[in-house]
């Protein structure tokens, strides 16, 4: 059996501190897991550098490890602990590491007593899931629950599968498109004693048919006829609550926006509002009655809609 030397598996110095040995573990562990490395060798790698740090992380076992390796040192080529040779600290008394399955013979043969006995398994974090979540925008004015599909990660005697979950999830008043809900623990689950990864929802408003979306402001735009624009009316509109009645002033202007107050999206200090844009629309048909009144308007108001140009040229 040959000797391991965890520093050097690790890269670090052996009078490397605590943080070093955990940002070099860290950095050699996102390389070589078998999540982000598909290349021979690299689980095997993973485990041993899960191994180097499950001993140098934990200090009495760094201590009797230390005391070992100047021993394991001495003797050149093969490695068996000095006779007699009694860890104090124990293989079950490891924090959690984050790889499943058995240590080395190596590492049993320190600290299982020499017996080279079973490892209690560690854990693995599980992996975390993403998914959009699309959201109409009648579902944010107050907390709804909406049910969500997706599919875990699943790892079972080194293999790994795909399950179909589902969720019931709350969705929280005033909710904005492009915002992230982090569900803890309903992610992929962990491995021996590790905890399960968590699940970001994205939140995607889906576009509504109506209703332009300008922060927690709505924008709804209010075709008007020509003479409603020049008369002035009152117009029924939709809102995302209901329907309310919107006076139109008379000679009111394209483009035009009406503030109708709280009737936007909710905020945590209240409601955004409701701005009616307004378009003057004109009819799509006409004959000749209607073209002479057109005309007969058009001599007496005596209206140039351009004669802001003369004036500036």
């Amino acid at each position: 059996m040959d000797f391991k030397d965890y520093y050097e598996i690790l890269g670090v110095a052996p009078d490397a501190d605590n943080k070093a040995i955990k940002t070099a573990y860290r950095k050699l562990a996102r390389k070589y897991h078998p999540d982000m490395n598909s290349d021979k060798g690299a689980e095997d790698k993973f485990k041993e550098v899960a191994e180097a740090y499950e001993v140098l992380k934990n200090t009495e076992r760094r201590a009797e490890y230390d005391e070992l390796r100047r021993y394991g040192g001495r003797t050149g080529g093969g490695f068996e602990p000095p006779p007699g040779w009694q860890s104090s600290s124990g293989a079950g008394g490891a924090e959690s590491s984050y790889f499943e399955g058995d240590f080395s013979d190596f590492f049993n043969s320190i600290f299982s007593g020499g017996g080279g006995s079973r490892q209690q398994r560690p854990g693995m974090r599980g992996q975390d899931a993403e998914i959009e979540m699309p959201v109409f925008l009648e579902e944010t004015l107050a907390e709804t629950s909406k049910r969500v599909e997706y599919r875990i990660p699943v790892y079972k005697n080194g293999q790994v599968s795909e399950i179909k979950k589902s969720l019931d999830v709350k969705i929280p008043p005033g909710v904005r498109d492009g915002e992230r809900i982090r569900l803890r623990g309903q992610g992929g689950a962990g491995q021996g004693e590790g905890p399960s990864g968590d699940l970001y929802l994205h939140v995607r408003l889906v576009p509504h048919p109506l209703f332009d979306v300008e922060a927690h402001n709505l924008v709804l735009t209010v075709p008007l006829a020509p003479w409603e624009a020049a008369l002035g009316t009152k117009v029924t509109v939709p809102t995302l609550s209901g329907k309310i009645n919107l006076t139109i002033a008379p000679n009111s202007q394209s483009g035009q926006r009406l503030r109708i107050k709280g009737k936007g999206l909710p905020t945590k200090a209240g409601s955004g509002d409701l701005f009616a844009l307004l378009k003057v629309v004109m009819p799509s048909k006409s004959d000749d009655e209607v073209n002479a009144l057109w005309q007969s308007l058009a001599d007496k108001a005596g209206f140039d809609p351009r004669e802001q140009w003369g004036k500036q040229s």
